[in-house]
């Protein structure tokens, strides 16, 4: 939910009784305090914050050009001169900094993305006595994770929107469905297992506990709550015919990641080889994207969304939260 939610749709999701997340992963040192702040001042309730732990890419300036080159037509099409390009990473990685915001904080959950951070920050957060959860999209990811003293596991199913989790594999044929992954990561390990992807309704919410996740995690349904940030041409994009159709691509950011397909995605394909190494692809990109955006185009924007996209509806966080909850309701 990075770059469409901040602190107001966690502090709406808390109240109403769930955990509500905030993502941190494009979250600068001041906004990241400025966010935590919000959410101290408007609930008491716990809540989750969730950062990337991903192996910042050496700069590679031979595939960063392969990558202008390949978007080339289109930088012609919109007057952009790809010389005025500038390379950035966009999303940091979890470090000693954050670490150190969040000990002012304490918040009760703290999740990751693509794996763990080193051992001596795992540490400090358990000290205060955060939960560490973290995504596995295998059997094998969720065993390394439990090796390393996770207290729960985000089971990630194909069908989840946004980027894939994975780690321990770059070969995206590993990835399986979430009711498929489910209860083989249950069967393999001996803590919690959160369901996601897919998941967009109590009936589903229900499935998942039948199947032994001890909870879910719902991003996609959220994305229409007043709450969020998403975009007019985002909320369009989801409520119309184009939502029922979603690639995974690393067109965008260089990881997998799922969202609705658009036309950068069906000219260059899902997965293209000039990508440069994930977080580094995007910045080739914001240029086209903002120009497209400001023409009322989604063209070149990552509009992330899962499969199941029934569950989207312009109602409040705390409503949809109500009503996803009664699955847990009718599943015991």
């Amino acid at each position: 939910m990075a770059g469409v939610q901040g602190s107001a749709l966690a502090i709406a999701v808390s109240n109403a009784g769930g955990l509500g997340s905030l993502p941190c992963a494009m979250l600068g040192a001041d906004a990241l305090r400025k966010e935590l702040t919000a959410i101290q001042q408007q609930t008491s309730r716990p809540y989750n914050v969730n950062f990337f732990c991903h192996v910042p890419p050496a700069p590679d300036a031979k595939r960063e050009e392969a990558w202008k080159a390949a978007l080339s037509p289109y930088f012609a099409e919109y007057g952009i001169d790809p010389g005025t390009v500038v390379s950035g990473a966009g999303r940091v990685p979890f470090g000693a900094e954050a670490a150190d915001i969040l000990e002012a904080f304490k918040p009760a959950v703290v999740s990751f993305h693509f794996g763990l951070p080193p051992a001596e920050l795992l540490a400090r957060l358990h000290r205060w006595g955060a939960k560490i959860v973290s995504t596995a999209t295998t059997v094998e990811e969720a065993r390394w994770l439990e090796a390393r003293g996770v207290d729960a596991i985000i089971a990630q199913g194909l069908e989840a929107g946004g980027h894939r989790g994975m780690f321990l594999s770059e070969d995206i044929h590993t990835q399986m469905s979430t009711f498929a992954l489910v209860p083989q990561i249950v069967d393999a390990v001996k803590v919690p297992v959160i369901a996601t992807g897919g998941i967009a309704d109590a009936k589903g919410v229900a499935a998942a506990m039948a199947l032994g996740a001890a909870g879910v995690q719902v991003g996609t349904a959220y994305m229409l709550c007043p709450e969020v940030t998403t975009s007019a041409l985002h909320r369009t994009a989801l409520q119309s015919d184009a939502a029922r159709v979603t690639a995974l691509t690393n067109v965008f950011t260089g990881r997998p990641a799922r969202g609705i397909v658009n036309r950068v995605i069906r000219e260059l394909g899902v997965m293209h080889t000039a990508v440069p190494a994930f977080p580094l692809a995007a910045s080739a990109l914001a240029p086209l994207r903002a120009k497209a955006e400001s023409q009322g185009s989604g063209d070149f924007s990552p509009l992330w969304a899962g499969q199941n996209t029934s569950g989207c509806k312009p109602v409040p966080a705390s409503v949809l939260t109500r009503e996803l909850a009664q699955g847990c309701a009718n599943a015991c």
